[in-house]
């Protein structure tokens, strides 16, 4: 459960950092923040095949 909570918080932090680029019209920290979220987005879906693998 700890996993899932830490995917979301590095999701969150992802979105802010694109947020901030967004803002300042930095390039590198809106790559960064996209980049984050898509890592988050990966280790959440890995995270729901497990759950599904689990309950069966």
């Amino acid at each position: 459960m700890n996993d899932k909570f830490q995917n979301k918080a590095d999701e969150l932090k992802g979105r802010a950092k694109e947020a901030v680029g967004n803002a300042t019209d930095n390039e590198q920290w809106q790559a960064e923040g996209k980049a984050e979220q898509g890592k988050s987005n990966l280790k959440q879906a890995a995270e729901k095949v497990k759950d599904a693998f689990k309950k069966d």
